[in-house]
């Protein structure tokens, strides 16, 4: 494994620094000259919740979930919008190929980047982005004007917003917690508003697409923005531990990479994360087709199916937060990605709304439960200040599959139906998923 050796990196990593501190081998404070010193208080353990004695920490939780469940409105809006203007399924694949493709060749250098200036600024100017792509739609959708070119090209530009948003907000969301014990809390907090925003915004998004229409839908979602935009103003966060070297992009890059490549790992981590996303996650990308031609179910069961995926993200995430300080986590992360494939065959395979949705809450439970313990392990591993790189690597194997995996999904939609597709998708997903557990057993035995 590659080791930092900037000082700064190793005191501030929660290996070398925090849980040394705690090691029996650590140097003992010296004792009380007038006699013995009052014992230490007992080490606070964390909870599913401790993340949110912080007040920077109860600041994003609050303008996430504003913001993420008028997002979640906009996603099922911009799905209906262009199945209904092309009736295409490979058109649904494009359009998601678009708002994706950006994070191949933007993610890494935008890791680089949060590394070496203020993740706070950096993520207010990704916000701004976000909240002009979907103001720009909600104005194209209220005069009638929106076409599938209008929706591809702000897609695209949201794509490079997303790229630099995904790493600077995970490498951020250590310096919002006053106790590095809290990390797994936080991730996992995260995790579950992210997916309580995906219950209830699909919901509402269904009802306002079908009562006022999708330009609604849009213009929601941009004033939804400022909620967290406010809450990154009001947070009172320590200096960014951003790098103080000063080499060029491309050698601060490599470290990075070399780092995941030497840590197995991280490696199989981030190798595990990037197949789940080009094939697990296809079956987002046919929902509007199950929903309007499978299941004959409409606009309100796009929002119903959507709302199944999230009921089980936020259960999952819900687990993850109990068992932040369990030494299993290991042994949560395999469950989880064998329970996520599996899933995704029973709702290929069914032909009752009931089974489908109760499918779908396992589907959220085990991608939840999977991903956000892999979260968790790799932000505990690596040190601050490669923090940004190592996390543009993660995202990047989630959000840089997606557009080859959504376009692999309408083209095999298109060929062998939609559930076709989705078995096989999610059937070599199972296969890799037990390929992991058998080949690298050290993954499943992880104890941190």
């Amino acid at each position: 494994m590659l080791v930092d050796t900037d000082p700064s990196t190793v005191r501030n990593s929660p290996i070398d620094g925090e849980r040394g501190a705690d090691s029996p081998n650590a140097p003992q404070p010296a004792a009380h000259p007038h006699g013995p010193s009052k014992p230490p208080p007992a080490p606070r353990r964390a909870s599913a919740f401790s993340a949110l004695r912080s007040r920077n920490h109860q600041l994003w939780f609050a303008g996430q979930s504003i913001s993420l469940a008028a997002m979640w409105m906009q996603s099922v809006a911009l799905g209906w919008v262009v199945y209904e203007l092309t009736s295409s399924q490979f058109a649904l694949g494009a359009i998601t190929f678009a708002r994706m493709i950006p994070t191949v060749f933007l993610m890494l250098p935008a890791g680089v980047i949060a590394d070496r200036m203020s993740r706070r600024g950096l993520l207010m100017a990704t916000k701004v982005a976000m909240m002009a792509c979907a103001g720009v739609l909600a104005v194209l959708a209220a005069t009638g004007a929106l076409q599938t070119w209008h929706i591809a090209v702000v897609s695209l530009a949201l794509g490079i917003a997303m790229s630099f948003d995904a790493p600077t907000r995970q490498a951020l969301i250590v310096e919002m917690v006053d106790d590095r014990r809290d990390l797994p809390s936080a991730i996992a907090l995260n995790s579950m508003v992210f997916n309580l925003a995906r219950v209830v915004g699909p919901a509402i998004g269904g009802i306002v697409l079908a009562t006022l229409g999708a330009a609604w839908c849009f213009g929601l979602n941009a004033a939804g923005y400022v909620a967290v935009i406010v809450a990154l103003l009001l947070m009172r966060l320590p200096k960014s531990p951003v790098a103080t070297r000063h080499e060029p992009l491309r050698e601060q890059l490599a470290t990075g990479l070399r780092y995941v490549a030497q840590s197995t790992p991280i490696r199989t981590i981030v190798i595990l994360v990037g197949v789940t996303s080009l094939l697990g996650l296809a079956y987002i990308t046919l929902l509007p087709v199950f929903a309007a031609d499978v299941l004959r179910t409409g606009k309100t069961g796009l929002g119903a199916l959507n709302t199944a995926v999230g009921a089980g993200a936020v259960a999952g995430s819900l687990v993850v937060a109990a068992t932040g300080s369990s030494r299993r986590k290991g042994l949560i992360l395999s469950a989880g990605s064998l329970l996520f494939p599996s899933a995704i065959l029973v709702f290929a395979l069914s032909r009752s709304l009931t089974l489908s949705i109760a499918s779908l809450a396992v589907v959220g439970f085990g991608f939840i439960t999977q991903n956000s313990t892999c979260n968790t392990l790799v932000q505990s591993l690596v040190p601050d200040g490669l923090r940004g790189r190592v996390m543009a690597v993660f995202m990047l194997m989630i959000y840089g599959a997606v557009p080859f995996g959504s376009l692999l999904a309408g083209g095999l939609g298109e060929l062998l139906g939609p559930r076709g597709a989705l078995l096989a998708t999610a059937g070599p997903c199972l296969a890799f998923a037990f390929g992991v557990i058998i080949f690298v057993p050290d993954l499943r035995r992880l104890d941190l």
